[in-house]
């Protein structure tokens, strides 16, 4: 069975790049994972935060395996939707994930978008209050993105591939100039925690390797996605997880774990000062303005093409797949709208783990229809297995963990899922009063 809407995307012109779909990637996870996880991966992980970098960029690699082969199938601006309806159809399943990759998309832009105006107010507004800077920068990326995203997938791919060049070089003079200076006693196996500890520190750092998904809505502005599609996860999750390792080292290798978790956002700031001075730490801010916005970019991207198709395919109301006045579909509009208002109006930090979890869930929904679906795609299935078990563990892992510190969250968690279901339940009410008022005879 194939995507119904995949001809009409074939037969268009196909305006990204297998550099560009990658960039898309590597901008989506670095923007929306390493500045802020350090701090709290290393009160975990302690100094052996690179193993926990690495053991989730496994997990990450082995779902990356498992869309990519649904992508090569089935490419399709609709991504990881157009996969869960091939593998469960236009049912529950399908429409209640969707509603929970929505949520969770929301939440990281909106994250992501505030990281920006905070980092914006320190390195740009010396005097002035930062609350109210922080809310009119965060705003106005928000917007510029959608300005970028109403321009067309060619402009896209432009903008992101200068972003992430210049972010891969700011990267490596950080990490040429901190594994030159790096204490190797800092970094002794004797100083690592126990194993429990690391593997628990797993579900934080694969929060790093999320933004993978985004690659997925890029099937339709691929050429020859089939070939192309895979080949961008692949050298997306590659350049990604060597960075993270190779940042963790550095950092931890020159700052002491406590110093690390005392600076958090900062850790990467604070370790290039001792060799590049005031200049070192700027540079780590510019880099962080490119990498969050770079990821807010990415994941309006997705965000536009999962409504799109989720209208199309009658599991959202047909306003999100409606063109707008304004260019680009209302689903885009929308979308931009829910952010601002999340960024400006909701403290996220309450909620910070609940896009993660809920990242994951979808996750492993996804890999168990790929397991599905593993003779269409041509999958193997142990490696399905291994994808669909070791997301299993993080998950109940990261679950039971935000329970036991965070219970707050974990309420959210639940309340998340009532919500999704609860919407999934009233469109399809609405859905099927429209088509029997439809189908009626008139009178």
């Amino acid at each position: 069975m194939t995507d119904p809407s995949q001809g009409a995307e074939q037969a268009g012109t196909r305006a990204m790049t297998v550099r560009g779909a990658a960039f898309l990637g590597v901008g989506s996870m670095v923007g929306a994972g390493i500045f802020a996880l350090l701090g709290e991966a290393g009160a975990v992980a302690g100094s052996a935060v690179w193993v926990s970098f690495l053991v989730a960029g496994i997990v990450a690699l082995l779902q990356g395996y498992a869309v990519a082969k649904l992508g090569a199938t089935y490419p399709s601006s609709g991504g990881l939707i157009t996969f869960l309806i091939q593998g469960y159809g236009r049912g529950h399943t399908t429409s209640i994930t969707s509603w929970l990759l929505y949520f969770a998309s929301l939440i990281v832009t909106a994250m992501v978008s505030v990281s920006f105006g905070s980092y914006a107010t320190a390195l740009l507004i010396k005097d002035a209050d930062p609350g109210a800077w922080d809310n009119i920068l965060t705003t106005a990326l928000v917007v510029a993105v959608a300005a970028v995203n109403i321009a067309g997938a060619k402009f896209i791919d432009r903008v992101q591939s200068v972003i992430v060049v210049v972010l891969l070089a700011v990267f490596a003079v950080f990490i040429v100039v901190t594994l030159s200076q790096i204490d190797p006693e800092l970094l002794a196996p004797s100083t690592y925690p126990e194993r429990s500890a690391i593997v628990s520190s797993v579900a934080l750092t694969f929060f790093a390797y999320l933004g993978f998904a985004v690659i997925t809505f890029t099937g339709g502005d691929l050429p020859d996605a089939d070939k192309n599609l895979p080949r961008a996860m692949y050298l997306a999750l590659g350049i990604t997880t060597t960075l993270y390792i190779l940042i963790a080292v550095g950092v931890f290798g020159t700052l002491t774990v406590e110093e690390v978790i005392e600076n958090g956002d900062t850790a990467l700031a604070v370790a290039a000062q001792p060799a590049l001075g005031d200049a070192g730490f700027a540079m780590m801010a510019v880099a962080a303005l490119l990498a969050t916005s770079s990821s807010v970019n990415a994941n309006i991207y997705a965000a536009t093409g999962s409504t799109a198709k989720l209208a199309e395919s009658g599991l959202f109301p047909p306003v999100f797949g409606q063109l707008a006045r304004v260019g680009g579909t209302r689903g885009l509009v929308i979308s931009v709208l829910l952010v601002l208002l999340l960024a400006n109006l909701v403290d996220l930090t309450a909620i910070a783990s609940l896009g993660s979890v809920v990242a994951l869930v979808i996750f492993l929904v996804t890999s168990l229809g790929a397991y599905r679906l593993r003779r269409e795609i041509g999958a193997s299935a142990w490696v399905l297995v291994a994808a669909i078990a070791l997301t299993a563990g993080v998950l109940v892992v990261f679950a039971a963990e935000t329970l036991r510190t965070a219970p707050e969250t974990f309420t959210a968690m639940i309340g998340v899922l009532v919500l999704a279901t609860a919407l999934d339940l009233l469109w399809s009410r609405v859905r099927q009063h429209r088509q029997t008022s439809q189908q009626s005879p008139r009178t």
